[in-house]
């Protein structure tokens, strides 16, 4: 008797290239995830640095740049921030938006001996930064307030905590 096998397909190859295919799907997801966020931990440096860099050229509002002037305020002078670290921390997931929070977390240095005020001033432009050029880069501005707080992207939601000076 002549059998012919013209045409064929193994019972194993097929189990072997579907459970390939369900690995590459698991893998590209993983994959997926872990590539936001590398991409919100990039845009996250560019804005710390951005905002630690430009923090004496910025543009106040009236009435801060007035209270600024009158107390001789060191925002006002170009000031020499070093940033030591920038992390974050998965805080879980957040049931009112259905996505994982992440936490930004910047440690920096100033050179110059600033009062608490003005150190906060200045944490509070370099995270104001760092959430908008992860806004800017997922573009999500629309989804999010003016101090881009939170900020979104697909899979994530992202805060900072305060600066931590050192």
């Amino acid at each position: 008797m002549i059998t012919d096998n013209k045409g064929q397909i193994s019972a194993e190859f097929l189990l072997l290239v579907g459970s390939l295919i369900v690995v590459m799907l698991i893998a590209l997801s993983f994959i997926a995830s872990q590539n936001e966020l590398s991409l919100a931990m990039s845009a996250a440096r560019n804005g710390v640095y951005e905002g630690s860099s430009y923090a004496s050229s910025a543009i106040y509002p009236t009435d801060t740049f007035n209270d600024y002037s009158k107390s001789d305020y060191v925002m006002l002078v170009p000031s020499s921030v070093e940033i030591v670290n920038i992390s974050y921390e998965d805080m879980g997931y957040d049931s009112n938006f259905e996505k994982n929070r992440i936490q930004f977390k910047v440690y920096a240095h100033s050179s110059k001996d600033l009062d608490k005020k003005e150190l906060d001033s200045i944490g509070d432009r370099i995270n104001y930064n760092l959430r908008k050029s992860i806004a800017l880069t997922f573009e999500t501005t629309k989804s999010t307030n003016k101090l881009y707080n939170p900020v979104f992207s697909p899979h994530y939601i992202f805060t900072t905590a305060n600066v931590k000076w050192v």
